[in-house]
């Protein structure tokens, strides 16, 4: 089997696997067939590719040669189309691009969405939003601080106290933890805002403080993934959170739902009410924001107080960001991928299930065709 590595997109910096990854395909019993250049932006040569026994071919010859085709962001309709019978893996965000996703299925391709993946105990090892999240965690605190125009730990100087930085973290999923974490090493202090109870103690025990509001649904049974509230609810929590962020410095935003736009948990009144020189980074920006002000990929500077819009964070550690992605992509395949070497989709697989979009020339995940 030829396992065949696209170079991705202009705007994307990650890339499916780096050359470490080449020994473990090999130990798969497959070929890697990367296109030249691909690895580029994630600091990977053709010639590092080529010295871990990879090979290196033009974009066509990839497309036709290769079995399975990794690709972190969609291929072109037009390309897909001469595919009938190939394997493509990503992250594709099908919720969003349903038409594209027809259009493959169309084409006779099976199609593999890393974000759909069921979030359980036996996927950690394949869960790309998890691993790249961790990232965005860590780099929204750091662009607070490069953005926020005061320390962040309190300081006792000859010249004065420097109190510390206060920061709400409104969303306690992998981006909000890590964000914690980086945080309180940097000498923040720390609110955390979420509607599921059940991460009170994980959120508590990285130093931060939980904020509570009752009457939340039920999301035990959403595969680990934030779920739609009461009206009821929303009010209380806004209400809840219009306090915390008027007492904020810096407020990182994590909150998303699967498929949908990201709920408004900051209005425009409540932004109102910080202080200037206080800095949002919103990172549910590609899917609305959560805040009314929000742009994505964009700063906006409102009555001093800066929102930056930014999904893409994990983009701009492309090198680890590449490291993880690739080891959640080989743990996937393994699951496929037989001892000869050969591709074996095993449907009845709840990971490969919860995975597939396309197959068998139609669309087959039940959240595109329920």
């Amino acid at each position: 089997m030829i396992i065949g590595l696209l170079k991705e997109p202009t705007h994307e910096t990650r890339i499916s696997l780096l050359p470490e990854h080449v020994a473990i395909i090999q130990k798969m019993n497959a070929q890697l067939l990367i296109e030249y250049g691909a690895g580029e932006k994630a600091f990977a040569s053709d010639d590092a590719y080529l010295a871990a026994g990879a090979t290196a071919a033009s974009r066509q010859e990839v497309l036709s040669k290769a079995d399975v085709l990794l690709s972190i962001n969609p291929i072109e309709a037009s390309e897909a189309s001469s595919l009938p019978q190939k394997t493509l893996i990503g992250f594709y965000q099908p919720l969003y691009q349903k038409e594209l996703m027809q259009q493959y299925a169309s084409a006779g391709i099976t199609v593999f969405s890393m974000d759909m993946l069921p979030r359980t105990t036996r996927a950690q090892s394949m869960d790309v939003l998890s691993s790249q999240a961790n990232i965005a965690g860590y780099k929204a605190v750091l662009l607070a601080a490069n953005t926020y125009p005061k320390y962040f730990p309190m300081f006792m100087t000859a010249a004065g106290s420097i109190p510390p930085a206060k920061m709400l973290i409104l969303g306690a999923g992998v981006a909000g933890l890590q964000a914690i974490a980086t945080a309180k090493r940097l000498g923040a202090v720390v609110e955390v805002f979420d509607t599921r109870p059940a991460v009170k103690e994980e959120v508590m025990s990285l130093g931060a403080k939980f904020v509570e509001v009752e009457g939340a649904a039920d999301a035990s049974k959403a595969g680990g993934y934030a779920v739609e509230q009461s009206e009821e609810f929303i009010q209380r929590q806004k209400n809840k959170i219009a306090e915390s962020v008027a007492k904020a410095d810096i407020v990182i935003t994590t909150a998303q739902i699967p498929g949908k736009k990201a709920p408004v948990l900051i209005t425009e009144a409540m932004i109102a009410q910080m202080k200037s020189g206080s800095v949002i980074i919103d990172l549910a920006a590609a899917t609305g924001g959560n805040t009314e002000l929000t742009k994505n990929n964009e700063t906006i500077s409102y009555k001093g107080i800066s929102i930056v819009g930014n999904s893409y964070l994990a983009g701009s550690m492309p090198s680890d960001a590449s490291k993880m992605y690739g080891k959640n992509i080989l743990n996937f395949l393994q699951l496929m991928v037989s001892k000869e070497g050969q591709l074996n989709v095993q449907v009845e697989d709840d990971l490969v299930k919860g995975t597939c979009v396309a197959h068998g020339g139609a669309l087959v995940h039940e959240r595109l065709i329920g």
